[in-house]
């Protein structure tokens, strides 16, 4: 019999929502993963370092180089100090990072505050570091918390909160005021923040707030990040966590254990990326945000409802006015009828919460001819339902 604790949560909706895609023929806009190249550059590098015969383990918790680029990009980009020694440990990919930092810092019995809708490997990571999820809920349509159901989810078995923005699924990014408000709760109950930031250079509106750079927030802040989105090599599998020394130790324990350690080649053109300067990012934002003003407004057109993304790349749609059928059903009929695949919105929700079932996901992160393959598609929606 399979442990108990896998009875808990299910396989990930979004990977299978690509294999029901693939069965389909259908245009996937359900898993995030960029159908376009990513930077030559980096390209070039990994080649090198493979004819370079860099081909062994490199250091459990990360290459040098890669760690001094990461350290030296926190610094340029938001003023933050990090000893590349101490304080960066290279995963494999932010998915691990994520969950080797619960296995390393939450014990059983403690409480993780996730706000919902969430990306689903939260709830997962939790169960399986033997902790309780508390979920408070962001409120749509503008994807907002409630300050006081924030305050009132603290209690004292509360180890930690996540906070990820900008957010997946929602696009939501966070204000400095939330931010502020979450880290006097962090420090009054003296709480770890765990950040998702895996998105920080893909946003149209407002700030990218790294809350580890809080007063009284460096010491409790685990940063999550990875190359991931801003490079568009979501295959590489390179992520990183950035903590304090002690919770690094622990942190990389649970690392080498899992993993060992990332590949060592594509670690060394990982190097080359984050010395990208800003021209890059803001071409990045620049081309999302075209993507986002492409299908926005056929989704609209379609009959969906949803809140304008102030990051990432995702739109989560409300599809009550379009249909009464459930999300899962509504979500794979969509994929074999009309060939355009998202992800059902309640796999973005606690089992038990009855939400999100009227909502689906869409990912934008792919090319023009593809998103106009999809527009193609859904005009005929409406017709169809």
């Amino acid at each position: 019999m399979p442990a108990i604790r896998t009875a808990s949560f299910t396989e990930s909706v979004i990977r299978e929502m690509t294999r029901v895609a693939q069965q389909h023929g259908a245009i996937n806009l359900a898993q995030g993963f960029p159908d376009f190249p990513m930077p030559e550059a980096m390209k070039e590098a990994a080649c090198a370092a493979i004819h370079g015969d860099i081909n062994q383990y490199a250091i459990t918790w990360g290459a040098p180089a890669l760690r001094l680029g990461i350290a030296e990009k926190y610094r340029r980009w938001y003023d933050m100090q990090v000893d590349p020694d101490r304080h960066i440990t290279v995963t494999c990919g932010a998915t691990e990072a994520m969950a080797a930092v619960f296995l390393a810092l939450i014990d059983p019995g403690d409480e993780v505050i996730v706000f919902e809708p969430w990306y689903e490997n939260y709830g997962p990571d939790a169960i399986l570091a033997s902790a309780t999820p508390r979920y408070v809920p962001l409120e749509p349509p503008h994807w907002r918390f409630d300050p006081e159901v924030l305050r009132a989810a603290f209690n004292e078995k509360t180890k930690a909160i996540i906070v990820n923005t900008p957010q997946n699924p929602t696009g939501r990014v966070l204000t400095r005021e939330e931010i502020s408000f979450i880290a006097d709760l962090c420090i009054e109950h003296d709480v770890w923040a765990i950040t998702d930031e895996i998105y920080e250079h893909i946003r149209y509106a407002g700030g990218h707030h790294v809350l580890a750079t809080w007063p009284g927030m460096r010491e409790r802040t685990v940063t999550i990040s990875g190359l991931s989105k801003t490079f568009s090599c979501t295959g590489w599998r390179l992520g990183y966590a950035i903590a304090p020394e002690r919770e690094s130790v622990a942190i990389r324990k649970v690392h080498d254990f899992l993993t060992v350690g990332a590949p060592a080649p594509l670690q060394a053109a990982a190097a080359v990326g984050m010395s990208f300067d800003a021209e890059y990012y803001n071409h990045l934002s620049l081309d999302y945000r075209a993507r986002r003003d492409s299908l926005l407004p056929v989704l609209a057109d379609a009959g969906f409802k949803f809140s304008t993304p102030e990051g990432a790349y995702y739109v989560l749609a409300d599809f009550s006015a379009l249909s009464d059928k459930d999300d899962t059903t509504f979500g794979k009929w969509m994929a074999a009828e009309i060939g355009v695949a998202g992800v059902p919105g309640s796999s973005f929700y606690h089992a038990g919460s009855g939400r999100g079932k009227n909502m689906i996901r869409f990912a934008f992160c792919k090319k023009q001819e593809t998103l106009d393959q999809a527009a193609e598609r859904l005009a005929g929606l409406t017709a169809r339902v």
